[in-house]
């Protein structure tokens, strides 16, 4: 038997009379007083009640600032009614005084011409002795006239230069007003511009961004080559170790000339000088490298210097192929272009180098061609790279940069210290027109020069 079922157990668990005359039983629950959808129910009446409670203070608080906003307006409005109404009003005294004033005038003269007839008359009756006396009379008279019509011509004259002045006032608030009007639709127009610019940056930083999503593989399947520091710092390739000072003037040039292509949305930069030996191979590798350091721009740098190739010498490299065969489509620009491989400058993976071997003798026929349009234009669509650099040769020795114009966006032209002229600029500039952008102009070989000699 378990403690329930003992009698004594019963007795204490007996329910009392009150509880059985009121029909519960002894073992039945009490019912709870909501049920707890109906707990949820309440109380989600009660926040939408109080929410329903905000939006109508809110809506009374915007309803009562309009109605302070508009009664603002009206007192506004009425001041500038009473303004215009007591300016009317003195204009109406102005004008009743000037008609009084006439009118006084007019019966001031009509009485003197009176007086002057019954004058006239009775000089007429009186005897021959007093004809001088008319005569003084009649001067005097015709005195006081002349001054009278001297001061009315005066006074003409007076009106007449007021309200010349009060039409050249006129003139100057319509001119100022029209000249605020220009300069605020100007202001418009630049503020459009300069939205819709920024529209075509996001836009075309969009477009770059699903381009180099889908390259990003064959790019890693680009051959690699290495480099020597020892050799790259006998080249004075001066940002690899970046122990020369010098090294910080080319990242600056990196910073601003990405700063540039990113504005106009360019990407394609001409590499050249005026006459050899100014150093333009030297400045693009080196800008090269500093490039690759910058993790979001992918690079390439090809030696389109088909006469005198030498970029493969500078970096350390030995049969490097044929720049003429890759943009003639005979090799297809990924077995020949190259990658920065594994490398103890720190330089970025993100550089690719097209060089040249052979030399072309048809140089500027080549890079004219629609082949050599065609390969770069599937070079940047299968590689998408953000920056492609052009060696290209001395601008005033051939035409190749001539006849490679059309092709690249800008130009970078590096000039020799002690070794270019001002002339020799000048031209370079002629021949490139005024539609080829001039990106930035690079002294080099500038030790012990005077800069002087290059401000122009």
């Amino acid at each position: 038997m378990n403690m329930v079922d003992r009698p004594k157990f019963r007795r204490k668990r007996r329910p009392s009379d009150e509880a059985a005359s009121q029909g519960f039983a002894e073992d039945s629950p009490i019912e709870p007083l909501e049920t707890r959808e109906e707990r949820l129910a309440r109380r989600r009446a009660a926040a939408e009640e109080k929410a329903r409670a905000q939006a109508a203070a809110e809506a009374a608080a915007r309803a009562e600032q309009r109605r302070q906003a508009q009664a603002a307006r009206q007192a506004q409005e009425d001041a500038a009614r009473r303004k215009a109404e007591e300016a009317r009003r003195a204009e109406e005294a102005r004008r009743a005084a000037e008609r009084l004033d006439a009118e006084r005038r007019a019966k001031a003269e009509a009485a003197r011409q009176k007086r002057a007839a019954q004058e006239q008359a009775r000089l007429e009756q009186e005897a021959e002795q007093r004809a001088r006396e008319q005569r003084e009379a009649e001067t005097r008279e015709a005195a006081r006239r002349a001054r009278i019509d001297a001061a009315r011509k005066a006074e003409r004259a007076r009106r007449a230069d007021e309200a010349r002045k009060a039409q050249a006032l006129r003139e100057a608030e319509d001119a100022r007003q029209a000249e605020e009007a220009r300069r605020a639709e100007d202001a418009r127009a630049e503020e459009e511009a300069r939205r819709a610019q920024e529209t075509a940056r996001a836009e075309a930083a969009a477009r770059a961004e699903e381009r180099r999503a889908a390259p990003v593989q064959l790019w890693d399947r680009l051959p690699e080559f290495s480099v020597d520091a020892r050799h790259l710092a006998r080249q004075r390739i001066v940002t690899a170790e970046r122990q020369d000072p010098a090294h910080a003037a080319f990242d600056v040039l990196r910073t601003r000339l990405l700063q540039a292509l990113s504005e106009n949305g360019w990407k394609r930069v001409a590499i050249t000088s005026p006459t050899k030996d100014c150093g333009k191979t030297f400045t693009a590798a080196n800008l090269a490298i500093s490039l690759s350091r910058q993790e979001n721009c992918r690079t390439l740098l090809l030696d389109c210097d088909l006469r005198r190739p030498t970029l493969h010498k500078v970096l350390g490299l030995r049969n490097p192929g044929s720049m003429g065969d890759m943009l003639r489509g005979r090799i297809p620009p990924e077995h020949h272009l190259m990658r920065l491989g594994p490398n103890t400058i720190h330089a970025g993976r993100n550089i690719a180098f097209g060089f040249n071997g052979a030399v072309e003798p048809y140089a500027s026929e080549l890079l004219q061609d629609p082949r050599t349009e065609e390969v770069l234009q599937g070079i940047e669509t299968r590689l998408a790279p953000d920056v492609i650099l052009f060696d290209l040769p001395p601008a005033l020795y051939y035409d190749d940069v001539i006849a490679f114009r059309p092709l690249f966006d800008g130009v970078l032209l590096v000039v020799g210290g002690g070794l270019t002229t001002e002339k020799e600029v000048r031209e370079v500039e002629r021949r490139l027109g005024d539609s080829t952008p001039l990106l930035g102009t690079v002294l080099n070989k500038a030790e012990g020069t005077k800069l002087r000699k290059y401000s122009y």
